[in-house]
């Protein structure tokens, strides 16, 4: 377990790194922990900063206490993932929370092809939020209206900057890689887009977010970790 300061359990609060588990919502996480502060008998704040698909795994940020209001300082930082993109196919969420469809071979497909499209990618782009996505449209959730089959076309396009594409891996029909960011950037939609360059379809397989900012998942403690760090803070500390 990395090292948690006792300030998270005080008014001035404090960031938590969490590697968040896969098949959580970040505000699960939230939740976990907020629930956590009340079972020790203390009112807390908790926000997070950097919202991760319940399919991607890797760093969260959490801010406890008074570091709520500095929440909106962490969400203007670049990121950095890894992950893999299955070739030759096609999902509408464009990672694996939907079904697979439009298979094709891939077989034709060059190592150096792969390579070549992959670094068209790097610089600044406009990107349209995925359907699957929890931004806003006329006051509803996007993933709400796709869940009812619908589709918003006139979907708000945002700038983003694709710093670093690299790919570490070739297996095919995979493509590993890492990814570094600027804020706002879907991955999923990176995917999907790889996949349409390539001419043969393409979706996020895998997903882990490694850093945001400064911050690093190698500091990050898991919510198991963080919970019982909180708990016994709490029992051997006087709140102030």
């Amino acid at each position: 377990m990395n090292s948690i300061t006792d300030s998270i359990i005080h008014d001035e609060g404090d960031f938590l790194l969490i590697d968040k588990p896969f098949d959580w919502t970040s505000f699960d996480v939230v939740a976990k922990i907020r629930n956590t502060f009340k079972s020790a008998g203390l009112k807390r704040k908790v926000g997070h900063s950097g919202t991760l698909d319940p399919k991607a795994t890797g760093l969260l940020i959490l801010a406890t206490g008074r570091k709520t209001k500095e929440i909106a300082q962490l969400e203007v930082l670049d990121k950095v993932y890894d992950g893999a993109i299955k070739l030759g196919v096609m999902t509408e969420s464009h990672d694996i929370e939907t079904s697979e469809y439009g298979h094709c071979s891939v077989r034709h497909l060059t190592d150096t092809q792969i390579s070549s499209v992959v670094s068209e990618f790097v610089g600044t782009h406009l990107q349209q939020p995925p359907m699957h996505s929890a931004a806003w449209h006329n006051g509803k959730r996007l993933y709400a209206h796709a869940r009812k089959g619908e589709v918003i076309k006139e979907r708000k396009a945002k700038e983003i900057v694709i710093h670093r594409f690299e790919i570490t891996r070739i297996e095919l029909p995979f493509v590993y890689f890492v990814l570094h960011v600027s804020k706002g950037a879907y991955i999923r939609v990176i995917a999907h887009e790889l996949g349409s360059a390539l001419g043969v379809g393409g979706y996020l397989a895998s997903l882990r977010r490694v850093s945001i900012g400064p911050y690093q998942l190698s500091s990050s403690n898991t919510v198991s970790e963080t919970i019982e760090a909180i708990l016994q803070q709490a029992s051997t500390t006087s709140p102030r």
